[in-house]
């Protein structure tokens, strides 16, 4: 993590002022270090220049620490399906398994042949509307960032889609975020490997307790990521509370008459933010002026199994063929 980052930081358990003992700098980077809270005596680690401000008491779901370990070790323990995953034309592969030798790749350091893997399943993953469609907001959110400064925090980056994106367009200070430490970790090896390394820092934090101070965040960005956050309950409000700026949400909604997939986002509590009237009044509830901007249509469906590991899929929505509605909430 970056210098400047100190001065934005505060204890997220009770905000409480910290004291930082750095072990380990890199230029203007912070490698290893501890901050302890002046007032609640919490200790939070920057370990491999990440910054962990995770607190106990929260209940998460890893799933990308999951997928990772068991394809790791279903793989070793599996070595006939191994070759067949990694040793083949890329192109003879079904889209779910061309996904999955990318997560082996990346495993391996290999990010240029991940990469390319990645990029490739995709379109056998995903309607060619859909892919239009995540691509003109992310290209959306760029031309707003290019009129203004500053730092931008992105939250909940997973493998870091806007992320990469943000880096390789704008000459700012990113911060990637997210829950799992794992997966930052391997941000950072995939931002080394492509050069975009020098301008981003990585927080570990649970997005309903977050390490900044009021009023902190200039511009706040994120990639479909606020429906991957498990019993959300005030999160909205806490987002509010470290805002003072910008928070530019890529966004998509599903049809609310859409049953099939409607019984299932309901059942797994994410319909607060992933139908458009609920999401906007839970925004307006925080506090939160929203503009809906940018709106296309886009096909989706189900994303094809794996023909390799069985039982393995990508994505849990949709159940059924349904018309998603993207667009980027424009949040003051």
């Amino acid at each position: 993590m970056h210098n400047y980052l100190i001065e934005m930081l505060e204890c997220p358990v009770c905000h409480g002022e910290l004291a930082w003992t750095v072990t380990e700098r890199r230029g203007n980077r912070i490698e290893k270090a501890e901050a302890h809270c002046v007032a609640c005596a919490a200790t939070y680690p920057v370990r491999e220049g990440i910054g962990l401000f995770l607190t106990p008491d929260l209940p998460r779901n890893d799933l990308w620490e999951q997928v990772d370990s068991q394809l790791v070790q279903y793989l070793r323990e599996n070595p006939e399906v191994e070759r067949q995953l990694l040793d083949v034309p890329l192109d003879t592969l079904a889209p779910a398994d061309q996904f999955f030798r990318a997560l082996a790749l990346e495993e391996r350091g290999e990010y240029a042949q991940a990469k390319a893997a990645k990029d490739l399943a995709n379109t056998g993953l995903y309607t060619p509307e859909h892919l239009a469609c995540s691509d003109s907001q992310v290209n959306y959110v760029l031309g707003l960032l290019s009129a203004s400064d500053g730092p931008i925090v992105d939250l909940a980056s997973g493998q870091g889609h806007l992320v990469e994106r943000l880096a390789h367009r704008l000459d700012r200070p990113i911060i990637a975020t997210d829950f799992s430490p794992r997966v930052l970790q391997r941000d950072r090896r995939w931002l080394e490997f492509f050069g975009l390394y020098d301008q981003v820092s990585l927080l570990a934090f649970d997005a309903r307790y977050t390490p900044f101070k009021n009023g902190a965040i200039k511009t706040l960005t994120t990639y479909l990521g606020l429906p991957n956050i498990e019993q959300p309950g005030d999160l909205l409000q806490e987002l509010r509370r470290i805002v003072a700026g910008t928070f530019l949400a890529i966004s998509h909604f599903f049809p609310e008459k859409d049953e099939a997939n409607a019984a299932i986002i309901r059942q797994a509590g994410l319909s607060a933010l992933l139908f458009r009237r609920s999401a906007l009044e839970h925004f307006s509830s925080a506090g939160w002026q929203v503009d809906v901007a940018n709106v296309c249509q886009a096909k989706a469906h189900p994303t094809p199994r794996s023909a390799l590991l069985e039982g393995a899929g990508i994505d849990a929505l949709p159940v059924a063929e349904t018309t998603l509605e993207w667009c980027v909430l424009v949040a003051h």
